[in-house]
């Protein structure tokens, strides 16, 4: 009688003896209410054929049983522990060898470490296995349905021969308390951070995607030295070209942020930037408005790109290239010649991949040349020999080379101001630097310095500039003491209008003059031997920190200052993911999960973005190629053969990537996160 009020009697019918039979597939089962369990869990190791027709609650609910049955069942006086493994150590001496380090924290809890309240020793075992199951799904946007499949059951049990008893977290409770509690320690995280805007000050991102089909969605990201997080995603779509609607929302968004703590706010040109940009200048007297520096250096790419002779040098480039990648024979070799590494390159912006694959192309050189003197060449030549006229066109190479030693300075800028760091302070000289190289280049011919100069001048003067900009270049020490900068001068009414702003009344100016002298002239504590060698080795806020004393005021300021990044551009973009949030085809319930769900995945992403390891990627290119980009893709549509002969090898086992197919198979309205 006691057995009989186990709550899954409601879900079977007892039968004679041991029997009993599920109320879903009616099944007949030997072993009574145990073996029923383990059928409708559709755990597929026990022994039990599972349930094909049992609801996902249900199957979520009797799993939770077995995990608490299990728990209780495994004391420590009862339960088996494994063995665990001896290691000699260096004197002979047999060591026990745990089959996991609890002291050494592995790569994702370095990027996205415990917050529990009680501090990391306030999981257990289960609870942190459990956790690190649920980041994996929730980094990479996993469907919850895949923890009610049978390979995902195969993998927990594999777990459970090394810790038995463990069961993996069910669809549900990875749903609904895993989410909540790993939403709670990104608040947590972000209220932390919070803790250093009263002295660095932060920057609003406001991250803009607008389509054809007039929809416009807003990301709002808050940046500061230690991290960048995101905050909301706005669909904006109904109020895009009304600047009262738009204010609003950025009224809104200060708000909640503090306007003391915001020092500028970072918007791109796809909406109403002036009328926004009056708002916020008329009614925040200590908040900046700057362009997107990695979108106007892409917009002076771009426009390199349109000048004649460089667009027929990527054509023709283009050309060799979708030769290659849609051969199966070509591409292996190719691959073979240069040791596997990739002939083009992705970067974050059409133009972007332009310029890195022309560099990529033309290092690769003498190993093309070794392709196109090949027989494999010359069996897959017999219908078009174009591919080879071109590389053997020394014309095309002196443009390639050109196109090159062009572009490369701007993106060196690109990939400084694009890697989440406070970039604010070494804009000006970098642009200046970019400029000077053009000049050196092309000291033969004034003609095409004109050309390139003009349009880095025209996109400088128009969008690029601000003054925060030249006062962060002011304040910036391996500026300031460097005897070959020559812009000090020009630079310097820039730096006392913005003092003028952050510095608004006399009382708070007070004594300032005499403190600018003191910096500029490297007197007080500006002089001591560890500031003079920091200059160049230290990030200028943080040797303002240091070193500022001697300048109290000054020092304020200019750590708010240099504590700011550029650019918006933080990592890969994936819009149709935000698009789904703002369907209006989802309920209440689904889109708050789905908001949830994007919160947790876009700071995971930019917490790995600002780990040590990302640190030594290039920020402004993809580690796989865009296999439908027009460096791959052939103009006509290809027959479903030659789609598969550009993977090559690819698809004999090798891991193809998702991200560069997603754009291509999945659409905006396709489901992530099963929702």
């Amino acid at each position: 009688m006691v057995r009989e009020k186990d709550v899954c009697w409601e879900y079977a019918e007892k039968l004679d003896g041991n029997k009993v039979r599920c109320k879903f597939c009616l099944r007949v089962l030997n072993g009574g209410i145990s073996r029923l369990k383990h059928h409708l869990s559709r755990l597929p190791s026990k022994g039990v054929n599972p349930c094909s027709k049992v609801r996902d609650d249900v199957t979520d609910r009797v799993r939770s049983i077995i995990a608490s049955k299990e728990d209780v069942k495994e004391t420590p006086s009862t339960a088996k522990k494994p063995r665990i493994p001896e290691v000699k150590s260096p004197g002979g001496i047999a060591a026990s060898k745990p089959l996991m380090s609890q002291d050494t924290p592995s790569p994702v809890t370095k990027v996205f470490p415990t917050m529990s309240p009680m501090g990391p020793s306030s999981l257990n075992n289960q609870e942190n296995a459990e956790r690190s199951i649920a980041l994996f799904f929730f980094e990479n946007k996993l469907d919850f349905s895949v923890a009610r499949s049978s390979s995902y059951q195969l993998m927990i049990d594999a777990i459970g021969k090394c810790d038995p008893g463990f069961i993996g977290p069910s669809a549900e409770t990875l749903k609904t308390m895993w989410l909540d509690r790993i939403k709670s320690e990104v608040s947590l995280q972000s209220k932390d951070i919070e803790k250093e805007w009263g002295s660095t000050g932060c920057t609003i991102i406001a991250d803009t995607w607008t389509d054809n089909k007039s929809r416009a969605l807003i990301n709002f990201l808050v940046s500061s030295p230690s991290r960048t997080f995101f905050l909301k995603s706005v669909d904006a779509s109904p109020n895009f070209k009304n600047t009262k609607c738009l204010a609003d929302l950025f009224d809104s968004v200060i708000q909640d942020l503090g306007p003391e703590n915001v020092v500028q706010i970072i918007m791109d040109n796809s909406f109403n930037y002036t009328g926004v940009a009056n708002h916020i200048l008329q009614n925040y007297g200590t908040i900046f408005v700057s362009p997107c520096a990695s979108q106007c250096l892409d917009i002076i790419l771009e426009e390199f790109s349109k000048v004649d002779w460089v667009n027929s040098c990527i054509l023709q480039a283009q050309t060799i290239s979708k030769f290659i990648y849609n051969n199966a024979s070509m591409l292996d070799l190719v691959k073979k010649l240069t040791g596997g590494q990739e002939l083009i390159r992705t970067g974050i912006t059409k133009s972007v991949s332009n310029f890195l694959s022309l560099q990529s192309m033309l290092k690769q050189r003498s190993r093309l040349k070794h392709m196109f003197n090949s027989s494999e060449y010359s069996m897959n030549a017999l219908y078009t020999n174009k591919p080879r006229a071109i590389f053997e066109n020394n014309d095309f190479w002196r443009a390639v080379e050109e196109s090159v030693a062009i572009s490369e300075p701007f993106l060196k800028v690109l990939r400084e101001v694009s890697g989440g760091k406070p970039a604010v302070g070494s804009i000006y000289e970098l642009m200046t630097r970019a400029k000077e190289s053009i000049r050196t280049y092309y000291i033969m011919d004034e003609n095409k310095c004109k050309i390139f100069l003009d349009i880095v001048d025209r996109k400088w003067r128009d969008q690029l500039h601000s003054p925060l900009h030249a006062a962060a270049a002011y304040l910036n020490p391996s500026i300031q003491y460097n005897p070959e900068i020559k812009f000090l001068g020009s630079i310097k009414e820039d730096f006392f209008k913005v003092l003028e702003k952050l510095l608004p009344t006399p009382e708070t100016r007070r004594d300032i003059t005499k403190q600018i002298l003191t910096f500029s002239r490297a007197s007080g504590m500006f002089s001591c031997k560890l500031a003079m060698e920091a200059r160049d080795t230290v990030s200028p806020g943080l040797w303002w920190e240091q070193y500022g004393d001697s300048a109290p005021v000054l020092q304020r300021v200019a750590i708010r200052i240099l504590s700011q990044v550029c650019s918006t551009f933080t990592f890969e973009k994936h819009w149709s993911t935000f698009q789904q949030i703002h369907s209006e085809k989802r309920n209440k319930i689904d889109k708050e999960t789905l908001n949830d769900l994007i919160y947790i995945n876009y700071n995971l992403k930019l917490a790995r973005q600002m780990g040590t390891k990302s640190m030594e990627a290039d920020p402004i290119q993809f580690d796989d190629i865009d296999m439908t980009s027009e460096w791959v893709e052939e103009t006509e549509n290809p027959s479903p053969t030659q789609w598969l002969d550009r993977f090559g090898s690819a698809l004999d086992g090798s891991d193809l990537n998702t991200r560069q197919f997603n754009a291509a198979i999945f659409g905006a309205n396709d489901h992530i996160f099963g929702l």
